[in-house]
């Protein structure tokens, strides 16, 4: 039996800028759980091969670096976390949308999905975990006790972004924004290994017209229906 068996596991998959960020983070705080940002190591390793001028064609020196990277999530006073890789804060610069376009090419590389597997998966530990991804429920954990999936249509998660950008002072285009979600949500649904989609037996919200209180009580009720609060 795998010891993740033995912990609690909520996991929460979804395209980008479905909201299973917030929701996750949320989730955690109020719970009390561990939190597991998997797309943050993916853009991590995106970050780290960019700093090691890598290139994302380069699919066995990328492998190298994800079963490799020198990592550290800190919380700090605030409960916050802050990033550390190679010994530097990024937990700004792996948001970038150059860093979550190369993030999502370098998930499409079985290769490093098999080296951040374990990692992944070291998470799993007492009093329980809230999984955020997109093979959450159906390759990491797959025994997880609570799985749901979130969706948006392409253009409400374009707004959310670009209304995200524009409040930090980023200068965005929602044109550009919009066209970059649907080419990752092409690239994430149909890759070989791992394609972004609903594990069978998963909870399927359409977030569009849902505001992020409202998707937060139907998953903390999901969670309850099964015993895990």
């Amino acid at each position: 039996m795998p010891t993740t068996e033995l912990v609690s596991i909520i996991t929460v998959d979804g395209p980008s800028g479905s909201g299973k960020g917030t929701i996750c983070r949320r989730l955690a705080q109020q719970m009390g759980w561990h939190l597991l940002d998997s797309g943050a190591l993916y853009r991590l390793t995106a970050l780290a091969a960019h700093h090691h001028g890598i290139s994302t064609e380069d699919e066995e020196s990328i492998k190298v670096v994800a079963a490799h990277l020198d990592v550290q999530f800190l919380t700090d006073h605030t409960n916050d976390i802050k990033i550390v890789l190679e010994g530097e804060e990024v937990t700004d610069a792996i948001r970038a949308e150059k860093i979550g376009t190369d993030a999502s090419v370098v998930a499409s590389m079985p290769g490093v999905r098999q080296a951040l597997l374990q990692r992944q998966r070291d998470f799993a530990v007492k009093p329980g975990l809230i999984a955020d991804g997109r093979d959450m429920g159906t390759v990491v954990f797959p025994e997880a006790r609570l799985k749901v999936y979130l969706d948006a249509s392409a253009e409400e998660r374009a707004t959310r972004r670009y209304k995200q950008l524009i409040s930090k002072g980023v200068s965005a285009s929602l044109e550009d924004i919009l066209a970059d979600i649907k080419s990752r949500d092409e690239r994430d649904m149909n890759r070989t290994v791992s394609p972004l989609k609903p594990a069978p037996e998963a909870v399927i919200l359409d977030t569009t017209q849902m505001t992020i209180e409202e998707v937060l009580e139907v998953v903390l009720d999901e969670a309850k229906h099964k015993g895990l609060r």
